[in-house]
């Protein structure tokens, strides 16, 4: 394969005429203060990298009184968008460097030993400007079928259009499109899937919903690999008394309204495990230098943000904390760590017995 130093954004737009985002001024919102004056956590205005804007998708972005997850219910035209397709851009390259290698002979292994296949069917779910796929495709031998699940028509048809287009052996890829709810899948939404794949989805879901989704991949029989999933844990260079404050802060707007946040692989584990389910994890941190300058300072902006919004009583000490670190970021001092976990749930093929 041709390296290119194209983004996913760039290859969109020349291979499927992927036009510009369209201007909604609801959507994109994005956070100009550690405390909004309203005690909401967002105002209106489309997606923005410059000053103290915060992308939607890096930090607490979402309309007041609702839940900031990845619903993948059917929505209105009104019910906007909580990620961005800018803050997705933004952290592909470090969750492709992220993602767990490990993970990737056993789940071979098993897809080799799937019967009377002459090809895969994978789903997707939130798959967002399709990063997973991206990664993955190319990574696995066979022909594949991609089944891209989210919320947004729009992510939606990015993911389709900047899809890849080969396995790593040739073999033909093709992806299909669908809106859905993972709080109501089945294991016959999953009838003939061979693979479900995740990305940064398990901490934005509840328990209930997490069991929902081993459920129905075992009803299927059919592994799952669930990646990036947040560990609760951040190293950054030059240690500040705050660093702790704020990371328990910010853990604890993670697992508002039910939410899982950092608990969530350790719930999955239980989950797919008691359904017969064998579970590996391996971790899957983003390690953050001078070359990621710009998605240091957005997660920066987004996790003090958080950890603001959760404790108020942080937000003057917050302030110059975030100044220094990002002046720090800026001058390609600071070095960040954000722990995240990979998950691989090996289901019992169907008709087998416990």
């Amino acid at each position: 394969m041709r390296k290119t130093t194209a983004t996913p954004a760039d290859v969109a737009r020349r291979v499927g005429g992927i036009p510009a985002q369209p201007v909604r001024k609801e959507s994109g919102p994005v956070v100009e203060s550690l405390v909004p004056g309203d005690g909401s956590a967002s105002h209106g205005g489309t997606a923005d990298t410059s000053g103290d804007a915060v992308i939607a998708g890096a930090g607490p972005v979402a309309r007041a009184g609702e839940r900031p997850t990845v619903r993948l219910r059917d929505v209105g035209p009104e019910d906007q968008p909580r990620y961005a397709p800018e803050w997705l851009e933004l952290r592909e390259p470090a969750d492709a460097a992220a993602r767990s290698m490990e993970l990737l002979d056993p789940l071979r292994i098993r897809l080799a030993n799937l019967p009377g296949r002459s090809g895969f069917a994978i789903h997707d779910l939130g798959c967002g400007t399709g990063s997973m796929g991206r990664w993955l495709a190319p990574r696995l031998d066979g022909a594949q079928h991609w089944i891209l699940h989210d919320r947004d028509p729009y992510l939606l048809h990015f993911a389709a259009v900047a899809s890849p287009r080969a396995a790593a052996d040739g073999s033909r890829v093709t992806v299909e499109t669908r809106r859905g709810d993972v709080a109501r899948l089945t294991p016959d939404a999953l009838l003939g899937a061979s693979l479900v794949t995740a990305s940064a989805l398990l901490d934005v879901l509840t328990r209930e919903e997490i069991e929902t989704l081993a459920a129905a991949c075992a009803g299927a029989g059919c592994p799952a690999l669930l990646t990036l999933s947040v560990a609760g844990r951040v190293e950054l260079s030059s240690p500040d008394p705050l660093d702790d404050e704020i990371a328990a802060a910010f853990n604890d707007h993670q697992r508002r309204d039910g939410l899982l946040g950092p608990d969530a692989v350790s719930v999955a584990c239980e989950a797919f495990g008691a359904h017969g389910a064998t579970v590996k994890v391996h971790p899957s941190p983003w390690r953050l230098g001078p070359e990621n300058v710009g998605l240091t300072a957005q997660w920066l902006r987004g996790w003090v943000g958080a950890a603001v919004e959760e404790r108020p009583e942080l937000a003057e000490r917050a302030e110059a904390y975030l100044a220094a670190r990002l002046a720090a970021c800026a001058a390609g001092d600071l070095q960040v760590t954000v722990h995240h976990s990979d998950l691989l749930a090996l289901a019992r093929p169907t008709g087998t017995t416990r």
